[in-house]
């Protein structure tokens, strides 16, 4: 389906950044329901763009609607992003339709990002289940690239099978090159096949290969909101200081700018408090349910 000729364009809101225009350039299928869309700003339009790890933008697709999709691409290379996309709704359905050539809005970048200044002279250590791998691979990209400003850098990730491991093209890439410059990388999966050569559990029996050292570790957790939670408890049981447990959450959002409601939990607005929060602010929010 070509998009270009759809005469709807992404909402303007002028409390938010300006709505610009992306051409895909390349659709990287990762999962069984979800695919990478990589695409450049439309000449023009990406001047003075740029986003930390762990913010998001809002994706339009002309005609059919807007969704929030964490961008999962090097932040030092602004000018071309990525997002990936599972298909689970009316608009990310609509995304299996593109095609290399298609444009789509994006309004963008919003959120609190990944706290790395935090994580700066000590263990950074990320937790990451199934495509939650996704919205925290930028910060990976940055400390992998600015490796001397952390004394360990430690990556515990986890899929329910190996098929549903997103960036599997990339994964003995990033194997050699993280052996090369000192990166801890342990990968699992709950349920192993004949051809998977790494651990077998759930991502939290990874813990006690990473030998951490809680008053120096600063963690990062991204996945099914279930498994951040077994995963902060097991943090904060070793030792680790609840400010120092970061979680990125997923909730329905509609605008972006804390004006629909749709993200509200308690009193935080994922869009705008978060998406990324401390343990300490939402560790008794997430133990309320259907919150």
């Amino acid at each position: 389906m070509s998009l270009q000729s759809a005469p709807a364009g992404p909402p303007l809101d002028p409390e938010g950044p300006p709505a610009r225009i992306a051409v895909i350039t390349r659709i990287v299928p990762e999962t069984p329901d979800s695919s990478t869309y990589w695409a450049r700003f439309r000449v023009g339009e990406g001047e003075g763009y740029s986003f930390e790890p762990g913010q998001f933008n809002m994706l339009y697709l002309f005609g059919i609607g807007e969704v929030a999709i964490s961008i999962s691409s090097d932040p030092s290379h602004p000018q071309l992003l990525g997002h990936t996309v599972r298909s689970v709704g009316r608009v990310t359905n609509a995304f299996r339709n593109l095609r290399p050539g298609d444009e789509i809005g994006i309004r963008g970048p919003f959120g609190r990002p990944w706290p790395l200044d935090s994580a700066r002279g000590g263990d950074l250590v990320v937790v990451a289940g199934g495509v939650g791998i996704c919205p925290v691979r930028p910060a990976i990209e940055y400390a992998m690239r600015h490796r001397e400003q952390f004394r360990r850098l430690v990556l515990l990730m986890g899929a329910r099978e190996p098929s549903l491991f997103p960036y599997k093209e990339e994964l003995e890439k990033w194997v050699a090159q993280m052996r090369r410059i000192g990166v801890e990388l342990h990968l699992t999966v709950d349920q192993a096949d004949a051809d998977w050569k790494y651990d077998e559990g759930v991502v939290t029996t990874l813990f006690p290969k990473a030998n951490l050292e809680p008053d120096r570790t600063t963690a990062f957790i991204c996945g099914p909101e279930i498994m951040m939670w077994f995963a902060a408890r097991g943090l904060l049981e070793v030792g680790v200081p609840p400010q120092r447990v970061h979680v990125s959450l997923e909730r329905h959002m509609q605008c972006g700018v804390k004006l629909c409601g749709h993200c509200q939990m308690g009193p935080k607005f994922v869009c705008q408090d978060g998406p990324v929060f401390r343990w300490d602010e939402v560790g008794e929010l997430l133990e309320v349910r259907e919150l």
